[in-house]
C-alpha cells in the first residue's frame, strides 16, 4: 500500500523518519548511538584540509577531487557528482527525479531517502524485509514497475551486507536504483581484497547510483563530504538541483586525500580491524539473555532485538550509556536498538552494564 505524499512530521503510527543518532547522545554519554569513528585524524588527510583554510577566498573548485574520486573507482570524472555529504545527494535524487510513478524505498534502512522523497511530494512505498529472514533482499520482493528503487548496502541500521548480484538483479532499463553504500568502506571480507558487494566500480548497470560518504570512517561528519557515482546524464540532472558550489573548499581537500592508494589502504586496514571489534561486540551482545542479534552483521554498528528495548535505553542512559533506539525506522519497532561498534574495553565495560540492568 502506497503511503500519502506528506512531510516528515511523525503521527502516531509512522516513525520518525527526522531521528537520528546524533539526537541520543549527551553530556556524559559514551556515544554507542552514532557509528562515526572517532579516532585521531592522520597527517595525510589534516594537513591538506588545513592547508585549504589559507584558500577560503577563492570559491570552491570541485574539478581535482572530482578526478580523484574518479579515479579511485575506475570512472571519468563526469561521473562523478560530489556533496555535501551523503544525505545531500538523497535531496537531489529526490528534487530532481520529478515524474517517478512508483518510488519504493527498502526498509529497514536509513531514513533520510524516504525523508527527502515525501518532501518533495513523492508518493512513497515501502518494501519491508523481514527480521524472521534477517532482513535479507529477496529482488522479487520488489515490484516489477518501480521505477526509483533505495537501498542501503550495507544497510542502516540492520548492518547487512546484500550480496552484489541481489542488487544488480535489481537494474533494469527506466529504472533508477539507488544504492546507498555510505558504509561499504567499513565491510571486508577474508580473501577479499576490496570492498564485498559494492557496486561503485559497475558502469554496466541500467540507472544505478551509488550514494557513498567519506564522513563515517575518517571522522568528518562536520564537514560533510560524499558523493554520488553514475551515469553522466543522470548525475548532470542531479547537478542542475545542487546549489552551487555546494561543497567548501576543506571538503572537497578531503575528497581528495580520502581517494588515495594510502587512503584507501588505511580504510581496508580499518575494516579489518573493525571486523574483529564487531565480532567482539556480537558474541558479547549474544551471550546475554533475551538478546537477539539480528543476521550477521556486517559494518560498523550492530542491530539487536530485545523485549523491553525501549525502557532498557532509557536505564541505560541512567548509567551513562547512549544507544540508538529502533521504532524510528520504518520495519523495526521499540524493542531493537541498534548499537555502535567500539573498541573492545568500550565493549566489555558496555555489555557489563546491561547485563545488570538485564538482571534487576
Amino acid at each position: 500500500m502506497r503511503a500519502q505524499p506528506a512531510s516528515t512530521t511523525p503521527t502516531r503510527d509512522e516513525p520518525d523518519l527526522g531521528h537520528h543518532g546524533d539526537a541520543e547522545v549527551g553530556d556524559g554519554l559514551v556515544d554507542l548511538a552514532v557509528n562515526v569513528r572517532r579516532a585521531p585524524m592522520p597527517d595525510w588527510l589534516a594537513d591538506p584540509i588545513t592547508a585549504a583554510l589559507g584558500d577560503l577566498a577563492a570559491y570552491p573548485d570541485p574539478r581535482p577531487a572530482r578526478a580523484a574520486v574518479a579515479g579511485r573507482h575506475g570512472r571519468p570524472p563526469e561521473e562523478v557528482l560530489l556533496t555535501a555529504g551523503a544525505a545531500e545527494g538523497f535531496v537531489l535524487l529526490a528534487r530532481a527525479l520529478t515524474g517517478m510513478r512508483r518510488p519504493v524505498v527498502v526498509h529497514p534502512q536509513f531514513t533520510e531517502p524516504e525523508a527527502a522523497l515525501r518532501a518533495a511530494r513523492h508518493e512513497v512505498e515501502r518494501v519491508l524485509l523481514d527480521p524472521a529472514e534477517d532482513f535479507r533482499l529477496d529482488p522479487a520482493r520488489v515490484p516489477d514497475d518501480a521505477d526509483l528503487v533505495m537501498i542501503g548496502n550495507p544497510t542502516n541500521p540492520t548492518s547487512v551486507l546484500h550480496p552484489a548480484a541481489d542488487l544488480a538483479a535489481l537494474a533494469r532499463p527506466g529504472r533508477v536504483l539507488v544504492v546507498d553504500e555510505a558504509f561499504a568502506d567499513t565491510t571486508a571480507a577474508p580473501g577479499v581484497p576490496g570492498e564485498p558487494a559494492s557496486l561503485a566500480a559497475r558502469r554496466d548497470l541500467p540507472g544505478l547510483v551509488v550514494v557513498r560518504s567519506l564522513t563515517k570512517t575518517w571522522g568528518l561528519a562536520g564537514l560533510r563530504i560524499g558523493y554520488l557515482l553514475g551515469d553522466a546524464g543522470l548525475l548532470a540532472r542531479l547537478a542542475a538541483a545542487q546549489p552551487l558550489w555546494a561543497v567548501s573548499t576543506p571538503a572537497l581537500a578531503a575528497a581528495t586525500a580520502c581517494a588515495s592508494p594510502a587512503a584507501v589502504a588505511a580504510e581496508r586496514a580499518i575494516a579489518a580491524a573493525l571486523a574483529a571489534d564487531r565480532d567482539h561486540l556480537s558474541a558479547r551482545l549474544s551471550a546475554l539473555p533475551g538478546v537477539r542479534v539480528a543476521g550477521r552483521p556486517a559494518s560498523a554498528f550492530v542491530l539487536v532485538h530485545l523485549p523491553g528495548a525501549a525502557e532498557v535505553r532509557q536505564r541505560l542512559r541512567q548509567c551513562g550509556w547512549a544507544v540508538r533506539r529502533g521504532d524510528t525506522f520504518p520495519g523495526l519497532g521499540p524493542d531493537w536498538l541498534r548499537v555502535a561498534v567500539r573498541d573492545r574495553a568500550t565493549t566489555d565495560a558496555f555489555t557489563q552494564i546491561l547485563a545488570e540492568i538485564l538482571e534487576a
